[in-house]
């Protein structure tokens, strides 16, 4: 497999397909469950969020969505052991893209009662971010790559409505570049952040912009399995990584697992 400059193996392909089941396939063998981690504290934000600033319906942006599936965990009841078996299972591969859009709106109409928030998806890939609007697990949809770029006028927009902003492990590869660029459009309000983040990536960067735009950062306890090492050689390039950054990898990263942190910041 192929790294990219971080160390880690590059799965590029799984993210630009017409549906999800490259992603789910590859992900259920490296046992990718970090979602399902973070659904209890993005749902306990959520909630705090909906009191505290009396929002019945919070948006939600997710960075990095890819296909909706911190939405679909969230708004619809689901784990990441449903999603395996829905786009990894015996049969999954016989189905067409329309034949799993189908049984995903199922889904979403069977659940819709039950939700009370929003998810504003932010990705690279158009192809991901296609089929999570089509299959309703997304309500909106923002394409673009802001580590490079501005977002246009409607983006701009569509990002001014945002309450709270997650992501599960793209902030390494995104920046504080596009978190700049999502608070600059909310015109003046903040929306409150949580960042799953992995240990190799510094979060100092991130976190002394947002204090710089008003901002207080708390990384929370507890210590967060994202994935298995894909490779002998990625746990190698990885774990020199961590050294470089002064993160002692024993008992954790040395045992085959890449391992992330929780960074919830809210303005001050």
């Amino acid at each position: 497999m192929r790294v990219d400059t971080t160390g880690k193996v590059s799965l590029d392909h799984i993210y630009t397909q017409p549906d999800p089941r490259a992603y789910f396939t590859t992900l259920r063998d490296l046992d990718y469950f970090i979602p399902e981690l973070a659904k209890p504290h993005f749902s306990g934000l959520i909630a705090e969020y909906r009191t505290a600033r009396e929002v019945p319906v919070p948006t939600v942006l997710d960075i990095g969505c890819s296909y909706g599936i911190n939405a679909a965990l969230l708004k619809y009841g689901v784990t990441m052991g449903d999603l395996y078996d829905r786009y990894g299972g015996h049969d999954a591969h016989r189905q067409t893209r329309g034949a799993l859009l189908a049984r995903d709106r199922e889904l979403v109409r069977s659940g819709r009662s039950a939700r009370r928030v929003r998810f504003l998806g932010l990705d690279a890939s158009d192809d991901a971010l296609a089929y999570a609007l089509e299959a309703g697990f997304l309500d909106g949809a923002v394409h673009a790559d802001l580590e490079d770029d501005d977002p246009d006028e409607r983006q701009r927009a569509q990002l001014a409505a945002t309450d709270l902003v997650i992501s599960t492990g793209c902030l390494g590869y995104v920046t504080e570049r596009t978190l700049a660029r999502v608070v600059e459009a909310q015109g003046g309000a903040r929306p409150w952040m949580a960042h799953f983040v992995l240990r190799m990536f510094p979060f100092d960067p991130i976190a002394e912009h947002l204090a710089a735009a008003g901002y207080r950062t708390v990384r929370r306890d507890g210590l967060f399995r994202q994935r298995r090492f894909a490779t002998a050689q990625e746990q190698e390039l990885v774990l020199d990584r961590l050294s470089e950054v002064g993160v002692d990898p024993t008992g954790l990263e040395t045992r085959g697992w890449l391992y992330a942190q929780l960074y919830v910041s809210r303005p001050r």
